[in-house]
Protein backbone atom coordinates (compact mmCIF):
# COMPACT_ATOMS: atom_id res chain seq x y z
CA UNK A 1 0.00 0.00 0.00
CA UNK A 2 2.88 2.37 0.79
CA UNK A 3 4.37 1.75 -2.69
CA UNK A 4 1.08 2.57 -4.45
CA UNK A 5 0.57 5.73 -2.41
CA UNK A 6 4.14 6.92 -3.06
CA UNK A 7 3.75 6.22 -6.78
CA UNK A 8 0.48 8.13 -6.97
CA UNK A 9 1.99 11.12 -5.15
CA UNK A 10 4.98 11.14 -7.51
CA UNK A 11 2.64 11.09 -10.52
CA UNK A 12 0.64 14.02 -9.18
CA UNK A 13 3.81 15.98 -8.37
CA UNK A 14 5.37 15.51 -11.82
CA UNK A 15 2.12 16.19 -13.67
CA UNK A 16 1.64 19.37 -11.63
CA UNK A 17 5.16 20.50 -12.46
CA UNK A 18 4.43 20.09 -16.16
CA UNK A 19 1.68 22.71 -16.07
CA UNK A 20 2.90 24.87 -13.18
CA UNK A 21 3.78 27.84 -15.39
CA UNK A 22 0.70 27.51 -17.58
CA UNK A 23 -1.64 30.48 -17.90
CA UNK A 24 -5.23 30.45 -16.60
CA UNK A 25 -4.70 28.45 -13.43
CA UNK A 26 -3.15 25.26 -14.72
CA UNK A 27 -4.65 25.00 -18.20
CA UNK A 28 -2.08 23.95 -20.79
CA UNK A 29 -0.50 26.80 -22.74
CA UNK A 30 -1.79 27.26 -26.27
CA UNK A 31 0.48 25.72 -28.87
CA UNK A 32 1.06 27.73 -32.04
CA UNK A 33 0.29 26.20 -35.43
CA UNK A 34 3.89 26.48 -36.64
CA UNK A 35 6.57 24.76 -34.56
CA UNK A 36 9.83 26.54 -33.73
CA UNK A 37 11.81 23.32 -34.29
CA UNK A 38 11.42 19.63 -35.12
CA UNK A 39 13.24 16.61 -33.73
CA UNK A 40 13.86 12.93 -34.35
CA UNK A 41 15.12 10.56 -31.69
CA UNK A 42 16.03 6.95 -31.02
CA UNK A 43 15.88 5.66 -27.47
CA UNK A 44 15.85 2.56 -25.32
CA UNK A 45 14.08 1.79 -22.09
CA UNK A 46 14.44 -0.87 -19.43
CA UNK A 47 12.37 -1.09 -16.26
CA UNK A 48 11.32 -3.23 -13.32
CA UNK A 49 9.30 -0.86 -11.14
CA UNK A 50 11.51 2.17 -11.73
CA UNK A 51 12.67 2.56 -15.32
CA UNK A 52 15.54 4.24 -17.12
CA UNK A 53 15.38 5.73 -20.63
CA UNK A 54 18.34 6.84 -22.74
CA UNK A 55 18.74 8.00 -26.30
CA UNK A 56 20.01 10.47 -28.87
CA UNK A 57 18.68 12.40 -31.82
CA UNK A 58 18.78 15.46 -34.02
CA UNK A 59 16.96 18.74 -33.62
CA UNK A 60 16.28 21.01 -36.60
CA UNK A 61 16.16 24.62 -35.34
CA UNK A 62 16.15 27.53 -37.82
CA UNK A 63 17.42 25.26 -40.60
CA UNK A 64 20.42 23.98 -38.62
CA UNK A 65 20.66 20.42 -37.28
CA UNK A 66 21.86 19.95 -33.69
CA UNK A 67 22.61 16.64 -31.99
CA UNK A 68 21.20 15.95 -28.54
CA UNK A 69 21.09 13.26 -25.86
CA UNK A 70 18.27 12.30 -23.53
CA UNK A 71 18.17 10.38 -20.27
CA UNK A 72 15.52 9.99 -17.65
CA UNK A 73 13.50 7.90 -15.23
CA UNK A 74 9.94 6.69 -14.86
CA UNK A 75 8.03 5.00 -12.07
CA UNK A 76 5.54 2.10 -12.09
CA UNK A 77 7.19 0.90 -15.30
CA UNK A 78 7.92 -2.66 -16.44
CA UNK A 79 9.58 -4.01 -19.60
CA UNK A 80 12.21 -3.45 -22.25
CA UNK A 81 11.63 -1.39 -25.41
CA UNK A 82 13.26 0.39 -28.32
CA UNK A 83 11.70 3.75 -29.11
CA UNK A 84 11.71 5.85 -32.29
CA UNK A 85 10.04 9.25 -32.13
CA UNK A 86 9.44 12.49 -33.99
CA UNK A 87 8.40 15.72 -32.39
CA UNK A 88 7.42 19.33 -32.85
CA UNK A 89 8.96 21.94 -30.54
CA UNK A 90 7.09 25.11 -29.51
CA UNK A 91 7.70 28.22 -27.33
CA UNK A 92 11.41 28.49 -28.14
CA UNK A 93 12.99 31.94 -28.52
CA UNK A 94 16.62 30.71 -28.56
CA UNK A 95 18.47 27.41 -28.88
CA UNK A 96 19.27 27.53 -25.14
CA UNK A 97 15.54 27.17 -24.33
CA UNK A 98 15.53 23.60 -25.67
CA UNK A 99 17.99 22.01 -23.22
CA UNK A 100 16.50 21.20 -19.84
CA UNK A 101 14.48 18.85 -17.72
CA UNK A 102 11.18 17.83 -19.31
CA UNK A 103 8.23 16.32 -17.49
CA UNK A 104 5.13 14.56 -18.77
CA UNK A 105 2.29 12.55 -17.32
CA UNK A 106 1.56 9.43 -19.34
CA UNK A 107 0.00 6.00 -19.30
CA UNK A 108 0.65 3.47 -22.00
CA UNK A 109 0.86 -0.19 -22.95
CA UNK A 110 3.04 -1.53 -25.74
CA UNK A 111 3.02 -5.16 -26.83
CA UNK A 112 5.28 -6.16 -29.77
CA UNK A 113 4.95 -2.71 -31.35
CA UNK A 114 2.74 0.29 -30.91
CA UNK A 115 2.52 4.00 -30.65
CA UNK A 116 2.32 6.65 -28.00
CA UNK A 117 1.88 10.41 -27.95
CA UNK A 118 3.03 12.70 -25.17
CA UNK A 119 3.48 16.42 -24.51
CA UNK A 120 6.64 17.35 -22.62
CA UNK A 121 7.47 20.70 -21.02
CA UNK A 122 10.72 22.04 -19.56
CA UNK A 123 11.61 24.77 -17.08
CA UNK A 124 12.17 27.31 -19.90
CA UNK A 125 8.60 26.86 -21.20
CA UNK A 126 9.63 24.84 -24.27
CA UNK A 127 6.99 22.29 -25.24
CA UNK A 128 7.61 19.14 -27.28
CA UNK A 129 4.71 17.24 -28.85
CA UNK A 130 6.22 13.79 -29.31
CA UNK A 131 4.83 10.82 -31.27
CA UNK A 132 6.71 7.58 -30.61
CA UNK A 133 6.72 4.07 -32.02
CA UNK A 134 7.80 1.41 -29.55
CA UNK A 135 8.99 -2.15 -30.21
CA UNK A 136 9.14 -4.64 -27.34
CA UNK A 137 7.05 -5.33 -24.27
CA UNK A 138 6.42 -2.45 -21.90
CA UNK A 139 3.74 -1.39 -19.42
CA UNK A 140 3.89 2.13 -18.06
CA UNK A 141 1.51 3.88 -15.66
CA UNK A 142 3.56 6.80 -14.44
CA UNK A 143 4.81 10.30 -14.64
CA UNK A 144 8.18 10.52 -16.37
CA UNK A 145 11.03 12.97 -16.40
CA UNK A 146 13.69 13.27 -19.07
CA UNK A 147 16.72 15.52 -19.47
CA UNK A 148 17.51 16.77 -22.97
CA UNK A 149 21.07 18.03 -23.51
CA UNK A 150 22.30 19.61 -26.76
CA UNK A 151 25.66 18.21 -27.85
CA UNK A 152 27.00 21.12 -29.94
Amino acid sequence: MKYITASMLACVFLASAAVADSPKGGQPAAIADEPDATLELSAGSVAAGIGYTWGHGELNYQGVRHKFRISGVSIVDVGVANISATGLVYHVSSLADISGNYVAASAGLTIAGGGDAVVLRNEHGAIIKLVATTAGLRFNLAASGVELTLQD
